[in-house]
């Protein structure tokens, strides 16, 4: 757990640094600023695919698990309204913290910490990480994360505000629970589901981008159950012996 708590310090630490610079910034700055970060994160997400699918066999037929994952995951989520239930947990916590009347701000803490949780929750150092330290307590990937994760809280917080800084709530929770699962985990995840889970993982990154560039507002929660309908298709796959799927 130690890389984990070295993880919610830093994203503090950066939101913090970044609520005071963002007040000092100009409108026209922080949009200059988002549209940075949300260049940035799309391009993060496009090295992930492509080294997570580096060293695959079929990966033509992987793409095509991750394209199900994400349609039959896209369904559930809605039929389970994630997104909702997560912008309502977004709302109840400006509600109690924050306590704003204003509508734009309380818009914009609510996204702040939608955004941060799925950018700092959904990806392969998260899950690789978190399995390392509940082990054998090597935080090494974590700190690695935790130190990247610091300087896109100040990012994120320098446009979004202190909605940001909540996002640890979901880092605890994410984090904490896959390294108290830790063993069970490693002996479950081959590398072609952690491939798939991965790759599917930053295509909602993707969409995160697309939301900070304001080319596209995706309800993207939703999409969060195909990050276990893939793995778990790669495995059924894997069972009946299909090649690369083993």
């Amino acid at each position: 757990m130690v890389g984990t708590i070295l993880n919610v310090v830093t994203v503090l630490v950066g939101t913090a640094l970044g609520v005071t610079l963002g007040n000092r910034l100009s409108a026209r700055m922080r949009e200059t600023v988002l549209i940075g970060l949300g260049l940035s994160t799309a391009g993060y997400a496009v090295l992930n695919i492509v080294d997570a699918m580096a060293e695959q066999q079929n990966v033509p037929f992987k793409f095509i698990v991750i394209l199900l994952s994400m349609l039959i995951g896209g369904v559930v989520g809605e039929l389970m309204d994630v997104d909702g239930a997560l912008h309502r947990l977004g709302a109840a916590l400006e509600r109690r913290f924050a306590k704003s009347e204003d509508a734009e701000h309380t818009a914009r803490f609510i996204r702040g910490y939608v955004a941060a949780s799925l950018v700092f929750c959904v990806g392969p150092m998260t899950i690789l990480g978190s399995i390392q330290d509940g082990l054998n307590g090597d935080y090494s990937l974590l700190a690695i994360k935790s130190t990247l994760d610091g300087f896109a809280a100040l990012a994120f917080a320098a446009s979004l505000g202190v909605g940001v800084g909540f996002s640890i709530i979901t880092i605890v929770v994410v984090q904490g629970g896959i390294a108290l699962l830790a063993g069970q985990l490693q002996s479950w995840f081959t590398s072609p589901m952690l491939a798939v889970l991965s790759a599917t993982g930053a295509l909602l990154i993707i969409g995160i981008s697309l939301t900070l560039l304001g080319l596209k507002q995706i309800r993207l929660a939703n999409y969060l159950p195909a990050l276990v309908i893939g793995p778990a298709i790669v495995a059924a796959l894997g069972a009946l012996g299909l090649p690369g799927f083993v």
